[in-house]
């Protein structure tokens, strides 16, 4: 399989902000959502499993090739752009996908446009306040790796630090008892910028969630590591809502964090 071509374009937001967007594809449609300071380009790895589908993704503000707004916006108003994404794509209703911070823009989307989503899936993601806090040094080292700048260019600082207001005084905590969509949660055994006790605190109070627990570290978009998480996914969102997600073929999956 190879990543399918996409169609770029920009769309205008409720919060007037302008968002670079993309669709590729077609059949059941999936909106991936982009975790802290990475741009779409971030789920190329990802994206070639989804290759009977409708796949959806855009740049938050501040990063890629959105423009940085001169304030953050709350969690409140990223969630509220999915849903002129989809509206810019005539979606009604789709499966949604979120990795690190893009899960808890995924949360909050949920439980604000809880008839906009089939199913949803967390990827290396937490509940925001009062979750198990996790390496800062090792967050601020992925994000200024030589991995993300060679693949998708340097996290634009500002950009970031948006994101980080945006979650810092959120908590999906009081709401995540009232999500209705079936849920797969992802968590990395190893992962230590998102400690597994936070996947496992979402599995639990979200009412109709599962747990997946891969034998590596936090990023679940890493192309060693992409391939085997996309077919979970994909395995959760097409077939019927499972009691359990055995381990499926882990071979080769890395431990680093």
């Amino acid at each position: 399989m190879t990543e399918p071509t996409f169609t770029t374009f920009d769309v205008s937001t409720r919060h007037g902000r302008q968002v670079a967007a993309r669709v590729s594809g077609s059949g059941k449609p999936v909106v991936l959502l982009n975790g802290l300071s990475r741009p779409m380009a971030s789920w190329s790895a990802f994206t070639p499993v989804l290759d009977e589908r409708m796949v959806v993704s855009f740049d938050a503000p501040g990063v890629g090739d959105s423009k940085t707004p001169a304030l953050p916006l709350s969690m409140q108003a990223l969630a509220d752009i999915v849903a002129d994404v989809l509206e810019a794509v005539d979606v009604e209703r789709a499966d949604i996908v979120g990795f690190s911070h893009g899960g808890a823009i995924a949360q909050q989307f949920a439980f604000s446009w809880p008839g906009r989503v089939r199913r949803l899936a967390l990827l290396s993601t937490s509940c925001g306040s009062g979750a198990t806090p996790g390496s800062g040094k090792k967050l601020w080292n992925t994000l200024l790796g030589a991995h993300n700048a060679q693949h998708w260019g340097r996290a634009r600082t500002i950009g970031a630090l948006w994101q980080f207001a945006a979650v810092a005084g959120w908590s999906s905590i009081p709401f995540l008892g009232s999500i209705a969509a079936p849920t797969l949660v992802v968590s990395g055994e190893h992962d230590r910028i998102v400690p597994p006790t936070n996947s496992q605190l979402l599995a639990a109070r979200i009412p109709n969630a599962v747990l997946s627990v891969v034998p590596t570290g936090h990023d679940l978009q890493r192309p060693d590591v992409a391939d085997s998480v996309a077919r979970r996914v994909v395995r959760f969102l097409d077939g019927p809502v499972p009691k359990n997600m055995a381990a499926e073929d882990d071979t080769g999956l890395s431990p680093c964090l």
